[in-house]
């Protein structure tokens, strides 16, 4: 027998939780099951929640208007310019030149990574967290540590912990905020503690992921390079979450360099950036109508997710087997398992309740072996009775399991 051509031990190592559990409900849905999805943080899966009229009319007038070309590989001058003013509206003197637009933040992090990263370094990333903070770093040499959550006290980062893992290797400081997949919100004295660990490592840059800021609850999000006036900063941001259009694939990075540290890392940036060519045209034109027309939308968008976080909440606090922290932000909630055989082993959890019940959810475990395991990650995007229907089968699953030992 002829033996396969092996693959590279970087992408056989590679896993994503969120999409993998995708592959048995493909499965269930070709035999005949209609499956709750609850597992993607893809607003545009659920119905009520469209991308706004007006930029998908930029987007099609593009189309339309033949600018379908290569635009500058740094994105076009005219968004780089609006997204400078969003963020200068957040607290800081962005500028044009600023920032770079990318295919998604995942893109972003590909070549941050790529520009900051070599063999021996390390990111210092929340646990739980995205999960392509943990799987593209080692592509370059590097390893993620973990930092923890305090995941009693609403998931907030573990300060003492970030210190004691800090050293001159870790070249990036993640800070996801509002976090995924906890709904964390930290404030301004949260986002000056990490500054403050920062400010001790000169080779350490803060990596403030902020897709979710327009997805705030609670009033407290701040922008982290608007508090600071020393640390170097690399904000991500884009059209995925707060403008409702995922499947644009438009984000961007915006560096502040207030010490004048990142001329090296900026032009490293630059090199990778004209590469690959460029972002979408037709849908940057659409991101721009996003960010210089009427937000007026928005508020309507996020009173009915909040809506929906707390008829969560009351389901939830009525189901016994499960508990979960008020999330102050996103759309995630990040449920622990209260049964002892099933917070051994979240998969499990997800997998059968996936078969017996046809609702899909993600592992805790997929966002951090250790620090999320237990746990199950639900999107609350879906209708309220979509929502019923999904806790209704949870509870039921439980019930069953609670007066049937589980069988491995």
């Amino acid at each position: 027998m002829t033996k396969p051509v092996p693959v590279s031990s970087r992408a056989a190592n590679i896993e994503y939780a969120i999409r993998d559990v995708v592959v048995p409900a493909v499965q269930l849905e070709a035999e005949g099951h209609e499956i709750i999805k609850l597992n993607i943080g893809d607003p545009i899966a659920y119905p009520g929640l469209p991308t706004p009229p007006h930029m998908v009319d930029a987007y099609v007038d593009a189309l339309k208007s033949g600018k379908n070309g290569y635009s500058p590989s740094y994105g076009l001058p005219q968004l780089r310019q609006a997204i400078a003013d969003d963020e200068r509206r957040k607290g800081w003197e962005a500028k044009a030149e600023d920032v770079y637009v990318c295919h998604g933040v995942t893109e972003a992090l590909q070549l941050i990574f790529a520009a900051v990263l070599e063999e021996g370094s390390k990111v210092l990333a929340p646990g739980p967290h995205y999960p392509p903070y943990m799987a593209y770093p080692q592509m370059f040499g590097a390893e993620t540590i973990e930092y923890q959550l305090h995941q009693n006290d609403g998931w907030k980062p573990d300060f003492d912990d970030i210190a004691s893992k800090m050293d001159n290797d870790v070249r990036l400081l993640v800070l996801i905020n509002p976090n995924n997949p906890c709904g964390t919100v930290c404030g301004a004295e949260d986002v000056d503690k990490l500054l403050a660990i920062a400010r001790e490592y000169p080779n350490c840059i803060v990596v403030a992921d902020e897709i979710y800021d327009g997805l705030d609850f609670t009033g407290r999000h701040v922008s982290v390079a608007s508090r600071s006036s020393d640390v170097p900063v690399i904000a991500l941001n884009g059209v995925s979450k707060v403008y409702y259009a995922p499947g644009w694939r438009i984000g961007y990075m915006a560096l502040h360099d207030p010490s004048s540290r990142l001329e090296l890392v900026r032009d490293g940036i630059e090199r990778l950036l004209r590469s690959r060519l460029c972002a979408s045209t037709p849908a940057q034109m659409g991101y721009l109508a996003g960010l210089t027309g009427d937000r007026a939308w928005m508020s309507a968008y996020a009173n009915r997710v909040m809506k929906q976080r707390d008829h969560c909440l009351k389901r939830i606090a009525a189901i016994d087997g499960l508990e979960v922290e008020q999330p102050g932000g996103a759309f995630y909630m990040f449920i622990r398992l209260a049964d002892e055989h099933w917070a051994a082993d979240d998969k499990a959890f997800v997998l059968r309740l996936l078969h017996e019940e046809h609702v899909l959810l993600v592992h805790g475990s997929g966002f951090s072996p250790e620090l999320g395991k237990g746990h199950i990650r639900l999107v609350y995007l879906a209708d309220i009775e979509v929502l019923d229907e999904a806790f209704d089968r949870i509870e039921r699953f439980l019930q069953k399991y609670r007066r049937t030992p589980v069988i491995s």
